[in-house]
């Protein structure tokens, strides 16, 4: 006869478990709505956790917290961990796009005529009048020591032709 050893798991590692669980109830009740209809759990899971939105008592919240962090241990927790990883990654691309025509705004209007070519090369749905007019009314605004209508609506067309990819 073999002998077979189960390993018991630790208190402690059975209290960051729980911990870890509960973590992860809180990422999914920072989600909107829309984001946690995309996400596949159990109902009951998904009722706690837009039972935690209207919940706004600190005790009650924290409560609320480790019951969804109870029903999570039920479950197996790795799709939801993929769904939450997907939303957060995707909120990050987001920002950094931002930021990439934020920077491409701000060297067009510094008179980098250069990026013009490589933005209608790059996308080649841009107009090409619309943009210049659109960089000469910004430069324009920028020697008054202004940042108004065409800083912005050159963003937003920049914005609109990224997106377009």
């Amino acid at each position: 006869m073999q002998d077979i050893k189960i390993e018991k798991k630790s208190r402690t590692l059975k209290k960051k478990e729980a911990q870890d669980l509960q973590r992860l109830g809180e990422k999914l009740v920072d989600l909107s709505s829309d984001q946690l209809e995309n996400i596949d759990m159990p109902i009951e899971i998904l009722n706690a956790v837009k039972f935690a939105y209207t919940t706004k008592k600190h005790g009650a919240r924290r409560r609320q917290m480790q019951y969804i962090g109870t029903l999570m241990r039920k479950i197996d927790t790795e799709p939801i961990k993929k769904a939450i990883e997907e939303i957060e990654l995707g909120e990050y691309g987001k920002a950094l796009n931002f930021k990439k025509i934020e920077n491409m705004r701000d060297e067009l209007i510094a008179g980098d005529n250069n990026l013009i070519e490589a933005i209608l090369e790059k996308w080649p749905q841009t107009e090409r009048s619309r943009l210049f007019q659109l960089v000469r009314n910004a430069r324009k605004e920028a020697s008054n020591s202004k940042t108004g209508k065409s800083y912005r609506s050159l963003f937003r067309y920049l914005m609109e032709i990224s997106t377009l990819e």
